[in-house]
């Protein structure tokens, strides 16, 4: 990895250099040879112009004889050859040989050019001197008559010399500057190379997890400012992975200290994490990675955690679980997408609740023979006895039945709340039940001056309940309702709404301090304890109310205000 990092920066710095020097090579003794060339026949051409008045007087004039001595005296002097061409081809005079020797020049392409009026520069092999030349040749003109052509030429060999002199030293030149190039590549590239190689170095340890690595920062530039903004990510991770650590240390010291089983599932319904208690109730040491019902046979914890996958919030409920009885709460992880699992054991409540239903059962059926009894006898005895003693038989009589009715309702709460107890439904006319439960209380109604109203909107649906559960929930509201009306009236409407039917009791009684309200549902708790004993009340009739509206799916809710009376509502589903 470092000798391919270092040769990767040197190589690509290296063919730059390379191609540079080719591209001198190659391209710069061709485009000099065509400069020089192009200067070379300027010159030439300037020479021909000056030459031109010179030499037409002899070509278009008397004194042509005299023009062969011209024409080699200028052409020693300025070191070329010129030769004068009729307008026949033939040579006239040449300042290198002699006219007669030479051969027609009339099919020479610059002559054929200059005859026809044109100006025109040519690089052959001379014909006669057996060498690379070059060739200016200019028409001459009398008026606007060609009558010759002059022509210049120069030997190409004093270029070539030089050529080759400029080619050996631009050889040398380049190979110099190449050879200090790629020892500044070779320089540079290290340079770049040697910390690159040190932060990845680096990068590896704080990988492995060692933060305590540091980047040197002694180079300047781009390199210092990347060296201490990595040495200033280690120190921040560092920090960063120290708080991490402890807060996992903390989590899991509070997992192993929950006693309730407890584990996270991903998107798969796989186990990610478990704490220890989770492991005893799975009876696996690493649960990790196994589906959930792999490790939990309970058909109901599955469906609930199908349907917090499903997208809800959350579900919870209880499952059996082995011999166990758990209550099982999944929370769904929206940003994760992940289950949080926690499973409680309730085994040992359900036990008590259960021995606590059943006591109370027995309780109650035992002591109700007795209690019959006893108000049967004291009924008997009551108008056999002086009057002095029929007022105790009469308190006596009165707390028998205050006794039977508090074993009524036990016996009604343990039949509600027995497992797997369901409600026999049918269909229901709850106007006609609700009709025929106010008639029960008319004489009651009469005695303490309240009215009794039934208010039910027209076309109401018929509801699926059980006829007897919901006459005992009807009894139970319109008797407390009475119990604790003394002026106004206890009113029944009947409605639906959303999907539900509303049954609300509404009484103008003493009503319910808000203190009270939360917790008038519960078994035996009365808010005004005196008034309830003066009454007969059991303290059981809003808890028959509620059970039996949860056995229907339902709800019951309530509102009151002291003095201003109180309003029940039951809800129950709709089919």
């Amino acid at each position: 990895m470092k000798k391919s990092l270092f040769l990767r920066f040197f190589l690509e710095h290296a063919s730059i250099v390379v191609l540079l020097a080719a591209a001198v090579l190659i391209f710069t003794p061709p485009l000099l040879r065509k400069h020089h060339n192009q200067e070379r026949a300027a010159g030439l051409e300037h020479m021909a112009l000056w030459l031109e008045s010179q030499v037409l007087p002899y070509v278009a004039g008397p004194a042509a004889g005299d023009l062969e001595a011209v024409i080699a005296d200028i052409g020693l002097k300025t070191a070329t050859r010129i030769t004068v061409i009729g307008p026949d081809g033939h040579v006239l005079a040449d300042s290198e040989r002699q006219p007669r020797d030479m051969e027609s020049h009339l099919f020479r392409p610059e002559i054929q050019a200059s005859l026809r009026g044109e100006k025109r520069v040519s690089i052959r092999p001379s014909s006669t001197l057996k060498a690379d030349m070059m060739y200016l040749s200019i028409p001459l003109r009398s008026g606007e008559r060609v009558v010759g052509a002059l022509r210049l030429s120069q030997f190409m060999k004093d270029v070539d010399v030089l050529m080759d002199e400029f080619r050996r030293d631009l050889w040398r030149v380049v190979g110099l500057v190449s050879l200090l190039a790629l020892v500044l590549a070779f320089v540079l590239a290290r340079s770049v190379a040697v910390p690159l190689r040190e932060v990845i170095r680096a990068s590896k340890l704080v990988a492995a997890g060692d933060f305590d690595v540091q980047v040197s920062a002694r180079r300047g530039g781009e390199i210092r400012d990347q060296a201490l903004a990595f040495n200033a990510m280690t120190g921040r991770l560092k920090a960063m992975f120290g708080e991490i650590r402890m807060q996992n240390e903390e989590i899991g010291s509070i997992l192993a200290s929950i006693r309730e089983g407890l584990c996270v599932l991903d998107g798969d319904a796989r186990i990610v994490h478990a704490n220890d208690s989770f492991r005893r109730l799975a009876g696996r040491e690493a649960p990790q990675g196994l589906h959930f019902w792999e490790v939990v046979r309970s058909s109901s914890a599955m469906e609930l955690v199908r349907q917090a996958r499903e997208g809800g919030p959350g579900a919870s409920g209880e499952a059996e679980i082995g011999e166990r009885v758990y209550n099982v709460s999944v929370c769904r992880l929206a940003e994760a997408g992940r289950l949080v699992v926690t499973l409680h054991d309730v085994t040992e409540f359900r036990i008590l609740e259960k021995a606590k239903r059943d006591f109370v059962a027995n309780v109650s059926h035992e002591l109700k023979t007795p209690l019959t009894a006893i108000k049967g006898f004291a009924e008997t005895m009551e108008p056999r006895a002086e009057a002095e003693n029929r007022p105790y038989l009469e308190i006596i009589r009165r707390n028998t039945e205050r006794l039977i009715a508090i074993v009524d309702d036990l016996l009604a709460l343990s039949e509600l709340e027995a497992p797997g107890m369901k409600p026999a439904k049918k269909s229901l006319d709850v106007r006609g039940l609700a009709a025929t439960t106010l008639k029960l209380f008319e004489r009651r109604a009469a005695e303490k001056g309240i009215s009794l109203t039934l208010e039910a909107a027209a076309g109401l649906p018929a509801v699926q309940a059980d006829p007897v559960q919901l006459e005992g929930l009807l009894l139970n509201l319109v008797d407390n309702a009475v119990k604790f009306t003394d002026r106004g009236g206890v009113t029944v409407r009947l409605g639906a709404k959303d999907g539900r039917f509303l049954i609300e009791v509404v009484d103008t009684g003493v009503g319910i301090d808000a203190d009270h309200l939360p917790r008038v549902f519960e078994r035996f708790y009365v808010a005004d304890k005196s008034r309830s004993k003066k009454l007969g009340g059991t303290g059981l009739g809003l808890a028959i109310v509620k059970h039996i509206a949860q056995a229907h799916d339902g709800a019951v809710s309530v509102k009151s205000r002291v003095g201003e009376g109180t309003t029940v509502t039951v809800e129950l589903p709709l089919a």
